[in-house]
């Protein structure tokens, strides 16, 4: 009986050991880039560790310039060179710390996949989770059906491609102002949207999913949007849809890797959907190269599935071309970026998305956030028919919501210039598995 105690502690100890051991190492170097922080992280290898890194890189808004990848076995070294948003190094400590607690957090390294980016208990937010054919005027019916179910929308983001709309809402009761828990008010607000979703269309993929929980909006999008097989588009046809984004599929068979390159325009966050991707795909990246220092973006990839094999057919390799260039497009607006910065109330937004469609304008995207009673909205909006939307309507729009209170940020789908071949700046990095030179990394070599 007196033994079984001490075998507890001792496999307790052990494992604290092997933490301990096992524990992931970072280095922040200001000194080493002339143009960037540096930031290093060796770890132990696992399914979706990478992502995880990379989304805290995201999540605090940095703007990773290049990222080198490589193995050692099992053990893994991560290179980025990140800046803030404004391009500059990260010289706020409280920042530096933040993103070193980050990065070191138990969470970060010890959690599965799903249980960091699947749902999480909350008692302060409902999740709705939609998923349908995307229609001009949607989100003003999701807004308006919400608004009549006495439903306060907290946080959402909404992403439309390929003919389909996906959005993440967090929504609280007005009254309490937290999670509605009644379960004939959550099945009445399921039911609802979903109609809502199916419209006059094909019913068979329209899907709403109301829980109590929070989750990361867009990994969870990514995910929605893969299960949802939005990708299959065929997207390479010629015209004004022509994928902007080039990918390329190669085994290199002599080490067992399945090689990925993709050149696109660069933007934030594109590492993240990248590799989420890839993950959603069940792919380990074992070796990689990024390159966004530029207006263009460069990335290779030497991955293999989960099983451990590289790619083995011509259609495999068609799957992961469609999947990376719909992860990456997602994100990727034309039109016009209208930014809405007001004091929050009840049916803002319903009023909001409401005036969008009145206008004849169509919600391409979306991210909606509130903070001590401020309304911070972003949406990327078009006209039906076209990316262009006139100016008169533009002003007849503030004019009606408020100059102050509406802006237009920027219009990248037509400033944006049409896609350049890439193939003369390709990087070499099949030449680094053969070398193994460091140099163009300028890798921090830490005190033993």
């Amino acid at each position: 009986m007196g033994s079984c105690p001490a075998v507890e502690v001792e496999d307790d100890e052990y494992a604290k050991l092997v933490r301990r051991m096992n524990s992931p190492r970072i280095v922040i170097d200001n000194d080493v880039c002339e143009d960037a922080t540096v930031v290093q992280v060796d770890y132990v290898h696992k399914h979706g560790i990478l992502l995880e890194l990379v989304q805290v890189l995201t999540d605090l808004n940095l703007i990773i310039k290049k990222a080198y990848i490589t193995s050692d076995g099992s053990w893994f070294m991560d290179v980025f060179n990140v800046t803030d948003s404004e391009g500059y190094k990260l010289k706020d400590e409280k920042i530096l710390n933040s993103l070193k607690g980050s990065l070191e957090s138990n969470a970060c390294f010890t959690t599965t996949l799903q249980s960091s980016l699947g749902i999480l208990p909350s008692e302060d937010f409902t999740l709705i989770e939609l998923i349908g054919n995307d229609r001009p005027g949607l989100l003003s019916e999701v807004c308006a059906v919400l608004r009549d179910l006495n439903c306060n929308v907290v946080k959402a983001e909404l992403w439309t491609h390929n003919t389909r709309a996906a959005a993440v809402i967090q929504v609280t009761d007005e009254t309490t102002h937290r999670a509605i828990k009644d379960r004939n008010h959550l099945s009445r607000i399921r039911d609802l949207l979903c109609n809502v979703l199916k419209g006059d269309s094909d019913l068979s993929r329209a899907k709403t999913i109301v829980s109590v929980g929070l989750t990361h909006s867009e990994r969870r999008l990514h995910q929605m949007m893969f299960d949802d097989w939005g990708y299959e588009e065929d997207r390479d046809a010629e015209g004004p849809n022509k994928s902007r984004t080039q990918v390329t599929v190669t085994n290199c068979t002599e080490r067992g890797y399945t090689v990925v390159t993709l050149w696109s325009k660069d933007r934030p966050k594109l590492l993240f959907d990248t590799l989420c991707a890839l993950t959603d795909m069940k792919y380990l990246v074992f070796h990689g190269s990024v390159d966004a220092s530029k207006s263009e973006a460069y990335q290779e990839y030497y991955i293999r599935h989960s099983d451990g094999h590289s790619v083995s057919s011509k259609a495999e390799q068609q799957r992961i071309i469609r999947c990376l260039k719909a992860a990456i497009e997602r994100r990727t607006s034309e039109g016009l970026e209208l930014e809405l910065h007001t004091d929050d109330r009840i049916g803002l937004l319903s009023d909001i998305t409401r005036v969008f469609r009145e206008y004849g304008l169509c919600i391409r995207r979306a991210e909606i956030s509130t903070d001590d009673g401020k309304a911070l909205d972003t949406f990327h909006v078009s006209e039906t028919s076209s990316n262009f939307v006139d100016a008169k309507t533009v002003d007849s729009i503030r004019t009606q919501i408020g100059q102050t209170v509406l802006r237009v940020k920027q219009n990248p789908g037509l400033s944006s210039k049409p896609y350049e071949e890439a193939s003369a700046c390709r990087f070499l990095f099949g030449y680094f598995l053969k070398v193994c030179s460091f140099q163009n990394f300028r890798l921090i070599h830490p005190e033993s």
